[in-house]
């Protein structure tokens, strides 16, 4: 779940919703900026369901006593989250064995060996090292352009989140500062990487333009009241209403 705090209230955004929305951005990556184009279809899934392994614990959004709302995707609990990570690799490798391959690095990428990792994690990520292997072995020479789709999948999802974790129109210096200085990614199409700001609620400027033109997404979410307590959560949760969240994409 991505948990925005705002005055009073929380916005909640299911993984998976945010995620489709990675989607439509790959769909609309400009040709010229792509390459492998015989696996864009494999890419474009990847992007898209990269975070199906929060389906089911999206349906059901877990209570953190320690903060008094609900976990975020940052804070859920480890072991949990990756034996999710795990089976939603498992789902999408029934589609796609590439796909498979771009999911599993993007969920490794989030952890450093310079950090102190459970047992768990470290299963995690041996289980996933040995299942990359058997992939890439069956794949032959079609993972050339790996790292390429691994960057697409990533700014998707970094971009994704920036519509979701800031509240629409913000100026640049009250962004979120995971992205108030761009993104890490670069391309052939952005090869100083690229930026994003509102230009008001409904638009945003992305620059330089790595997309076929302007595009409109809608985002869901539920806006609930920050002083829920626990025993009242799953009824208030599922009876919510539920927002759409519009964003039109111009060129910056």
């Amino acid at each position: 779940m991505i948990v925005v705090s705002e005055p009073n209230h929380i916005l909640l955004f299911q993984q998976h919703h945010h995620a489709l929305v990675s989607g439509i951005m790959a769909k609309n990556w400009k040709e010229t900026g792509f390459v492998g184009e015989e696996l864009r279809g494999d890419v474009e899934y990847a992007v898209a369901f990269h975070d199906r392994a929060w389906i089911p614990l999206d349906q059901k959004p877990r209570w953190s006593d320690h903060k008094k709302q609900p976990y975020s995707f940052i804070d859920f609990p480890e072991e949990d989250k990756v034996a999710a990570y795990r089976r939603g690799v498992d789902e999408v490798e029934e589609y796609s064995f590439y796909a498979a391959v771009l999911c599993s690095m993007h969920y490794a990428s989030f952890y450093s060996k310079a950090d102190t990792l459970s047992e768990a994690v470290r299963e995690f990520l041996h289980n996933e090292e040995m299942r990359r292997e058997r992939l890439i072995s069956l794949l032959s020479k079609e993972t050339a352009n790996l790292k390429e789709h691994l960057d697409l999948l990533q700014f998707c999802d970094d971009l994704s989140l920036y519509c979701c974790m800031n509240s629409p129109g913000v100026k640049k210096e009250n962004e979120l500062s995971w992205f108030r200085d761009g993104f890490p990614q670069t391309f052939s199409i952005a090869t100083a990487g690229l930026e994003a700001e509102w230009r008001d609620e409904k638009h945003i400027a992305v620059k330089p333009f790595p997309f076929k033109g302007p595009f409109t997404v809608s985002i869901p979410y539920k806006r609930i009241s920050d002083s829920i307590s626990a025993d009242l959560w799953e009824d208030t949760y599922k009876s919510a209403e539920c927002h759409l969240r519009t964003i039109t994409f111009i060129e910056g």
